[in-house]
């Protein structure tokens, strides 16, 4: 089967490079909404039976064109939702941006017992992703779409597809509705299908001047 991991679009907390990460999280910008109504044109024939999403308002208001166009309701799930910035929690100064950044970094090297100052281990996180991950594609569907976010995908890429993280795409930031789609099961492993960085319905609806941090790589040895 074929798991589509799909970034939500841009919100108002990406336009001002804040760490947010809570519920219910802020709402998506008049661009986000565009990227949202363009991927689910670029989506239509992906063949798409079931979608789910995070808790976080930002992946309702992504899924929902695309979940209205093919007659689909999207199931939320309490597992996918961004890393926990903890003690980061709607911070935007560097300091913070760094520390987020950092530790996950050191989840996506292998530092998964290493915690997020306030928030969660790389342990727990995994945990709750992949069990979600586990009923996203326990209904027999060969396509899924599941919208959740920039640090949350990269990291459970990272740690469950085989050779992902040697990809050129792989340092690159993943921007609101950049799509990653990944062949497999929960039980047998993953493989990389396609990476795409960009906004799938189209690169000319990236903001290049929002700071976006959780969308982008943690490939910088600074961070280490």
């Amino acid at each position: 089967m074929r798991l589509l991991l799909m970034r939500h679009g841009q919100t108002y907390g990406n336009v001002a490079g804040a760490l947010d990460t809570a519920q219910p999280g802020l709402e998506l910008t008049d661009l986000g909404q565009a990227q949202a109504r363009a991927a689910a044109r670029a989506l239509a024939d992906r063949g798409v039976q079931h979608v789910v999403v995070s808790t976080r308002v930002r992946t309702h208001q992504t899924a929902a064109p695309t979940a209205d166009s093919q007659a689909l309701a999207p199931v939320e799930l309490p597992g996918i939702h961004e890393i926990s910035a903890g003690d980061f929690e709607m911070a935007t100064d560097e300091e913070s941006v760094r520390g987020y950044l950092r530790t996950v970094r050191s989840w996506v090297t292998g530092e998964l017992d290493l915690r997020m100052p306030g928030g969660e281990t790389g342990h727990e996180f995994l945990e709750r992703y992949d069990a979600d991950v586990e009923v996203a594609t326990s209904g027999g569907h060969d396509t899924v779409l599941l919208v959740s976010h920039g640090a949350a995908i990269r990291t459970w890429v990272a740690s469950r597809v085989a050779d992902a993280m040697g990809r050129p795409e792989a340092v690159q930031p993943l921007h609101n509705t950049s799509l990653i789609t990944v062949e497999g099961h929960p039980r047998t492993g993953w493989r990389l299908l396609d990476w795409h960085a960009d906004p799938v319905g189209g690169a000319f609806l990236e903001d290049e001047s929002a700071p976006d941090p959780t969308g982008e790589p943690t490939s910088d040895p600074s961070l280490s």
